[in-house]
């Protein structure tokens, strides 16, 4: 049984939306079906950080789910800048059931045991709207991860956090989402939201004693990353 991950799906079965936006993502949807179904077994697990959906509403999303569903695999699923369809844990927990999404789980200030890993995160958030908005921005997706780390509190599993946001990039830092990493002694960290040419401005390293990875479905030639 093992991890994957692959962020930034766009789905679009459910609205027409011109994927052109995108350098590069011609038939995207398909490329990511064929390597899927090449790699992820039934007993494997994929989180998909953000960005599932172009649909507005949760009826909108629903071919979407479905596609996502009938692929091999359970999902953890978490919320991206684009998912305007994001609802209350409630609401989602009862949209998967009403459908009989079996493999879909999702990630909102909670976290999940898999194999030998906990796995936590949160969207998080970079400086986009200017300075004082997004540092309350910031502060509140710092306490929603913090939420997501301390839902498993009484283990020694390696906790892997997986956001949407990066928290590094050029000059821009998430401080208080990097300093809740360091506090939790987050050693790997994964992220997505970065498309095309910005993908030669993205960090992945160590910063601050956490390794970064840039895993938005481009990045990764459309193909799920595994996770060691």
């Amino acid at each position: 049984m093992s991890i994957f991950v692959i962020g930034d799906l766009h789905l679009s079965f459910g609205v027409q939306k011109p994927m052109d936006i995108f350098q590069g993502w011609e038939n995207h949807w398909q490329r990511i079906e064929k390597n899927w179904r090449k790699l992820v077994k039934d007993t494997d697990t994929v989180v998909i950080p953000g960005d599932i959906s172009w649909g507005l509403t949760i009826d909108e999303v629903l071919p979407d789910f479905q596609f996502i569903n009938n692929l091999p695999g359970q999902k953890i699923i978490s919320k991206g800048n684009h998912d305007y369809w994001w609802q209350t844990a409630k609401k989602l927990q009862e949209f998967v059931e009403k459908n009989n999404f079996d493999t879909i789980k999702f990630l909102h200030n909670n976290s999940y045991e898999v194999e030998d890993k906990i796995i936590c995160g949160t969207r998080g958030w970079i400086f986009e709207n200017g300075q004082r908005q997004d540092e309350k921005v910031i502060l509140r997706e710092a306490g929603r991860l913090k939420a997501s780390l301390d839902f498993n509190k009484n283990t020694d599993k390696e906790k892997i956090v997986f956001l949407h946001y990066p928290t590094v990039y050029q000059d821009q830092r998430a401080n208080h989402i990097i300093n809740t990493l360091k506090d939790y002694n987050i050693k790997r960290c994964y992220y997505g939201h970065l498309h095309g040419k910005t993908i030669n401005y993205a960090f992945n390293g160590v910063h601050e004693g956490t390794k970064y990875k840039l895993i938005s479905a481009d990045a990764i030639d459309f193909c799920p990353y595994i996770i060691d």
